[in-house]
């Protein structure tokens, strides 16, 4: 049975340029090394709605239960501008105790800490009590239709059982140890159009300016408190992301108007009942107004919250000792694919930390690579007692 180097596996998975969606031969590299360590591995390619197809893998080794799952993804952002990094971003190198590549921090450098864990584990545990399995994705930083929650499906028809699951997104702020996220707010986007009727400016009482009526919803929608948030989230925000009007004449009042926002709520919400609220503010104004409307809405998930059990305290107990540092509970940041798997088991966030994630430079410590190493193995050695 190898053992595998952390740090020698994320230089590995970093130099596949897999920029979502493509996947650039790492998801076949990876089965491989599973393989190597006596994991069945199967490769789920698939494409539905928007984007390219996606491949996807899920490994197990065992029969048995308890299924202990890790999740992550190999797909990362756009490098950018190469010339601004340091480094080649898909060529990694060490300087100053960092390794610096694109996804050394978001995620692939987490999977390659819990491969070598699992290596480790099974080195010296050949026979043990239940299963390991991993969920890999190649589709989290893209739309997300074709990846993890495609995986769900297929595990649920398959009937596969997940007992627990640890999501290697990188969730500490600033040190190793700081954060565990148990849950994650819900993600609403909207995209509303104003139809209004053209005319001249110097004769605006012929026609009806979308704009102002665009206007009056924007404010009304910003100034509405959603909620006040409770013990484990912050209040629910609405923020606008851009007010589209495509006028290049400077005497016309235009036809439509346009405007996209986006919800980020808490379990006191849920999309349906956001959706309600902000209907009646755009139909009353758009009324009284005299101009028709089109909203259109995408739902990227529901907030949830895993209740801390036996499983995340343990978690909790394990980054204390390996990092001196006593985790918080928090659901705070984006969304991420905890949100397809709490439909299966529960789970919490653990990962590196996530200050340089899609920045020129990414890169994460060695230290923390041997730690986040040592967290997994802990709670692999733990969990199967």
């Amino acid at each position: 049975m190898p053992i595998i180097n952390e740090i020698s596996l994320s230089k590995d998975l970093i130099k596949y340029p897999s920029i979502t969606p493509i996947d650039a031969g790492i998801m076949k590299f990876l089965s491989k090394k599973l393989n190597s360590l006596g994991f069945k591995c199967k490769i789920l390619e698939f494409k539905k709605g928007k984007g390219k197809p996606i491949k996807n893998l899920y490994a197990r080794i065992g029969s048995k239960q308890p299924n202990l799952c890790y999740a992550g993804h190999t797909d990362v952002v756009p490098p950018g501008d190469y010339n601004s990094w340091t480094v080649n971003p898909f060529k990694p190198q060490i300087k100053k105790g960092h390794l610096i590549g694109r996804g050394a921090n978001d995620m692939k450098s987490s999977i390659a800490c819990f491969v070598s864990a699992v290596s480790i584990y099974l080195k010296n545990n050949k026979k043990f009590n239940g299963s390991i399995s991993l969920l890999i994705t190649g589709d989290e930083e893209g739309y997300a239709t074709n990846g993890t929650k495609k995986v769900v499906e297929f595990l649920k028809k398959k009937k596969e059982k997940i007992n627990f699951c640890i999501v290697g997104e990188p969730t500490n702020p600033k040190r190793l140890g700081e954060m565990i996220k148990i849950g994650r707010r819900g993600s609403l986007t909207g995209e509303l159009q104003i139809f209004g009727s053209q005319g001249h400016v110097a004769y605006p009482q012929l026609s009806n300016n979308p704009i102002n009526t665009l206007v009056k919803i924007c404010s009304e929608l910003k100034n509405k408190k959603l909620d006040k948030g409770n013990k484990n989230f912050q209040p629910s925000n609405l923020e606008f992301t851009s007010i589209n009007v495509d006028n290049k004449a400077h005497n016309v009042i235009p036809a439509t108007a346009k405007t996209r926002f986006n919800i980020r709520y808490n379990n006191i919400q849920t999309s349906i009942k956001l959706k309600k609220k902000i209907n009646a503010i755009i139909k009353k104004l758009a009324k009284k107004n005299k101009c028709k409307y089109k909203i259109d809405y995408l739902e990227s998930g529901e907030s949830f919250l895993t209740k801390p059990g036996r499983d995340i305290h343990l978690a909790k107990k394990i980054i204390k000792k390996v990092t001196k540092i006593n985790p918080i509970f928090s659901t705070t940041g984006g969304t991420s694919d905890a949100r397809f798997i709490k439909n299966i088991a529960p789970c919490l966030e653990f990962g590196l930390v996530n200050k340089t994630m899609h920045k020129v430079d990414e890169c994460v410590s060695l230290r923390d690579l041997k730690n986040l190493k040592k967290i997994y193995l802990n709670f692999l050695q733990e969990y199967f007692k």
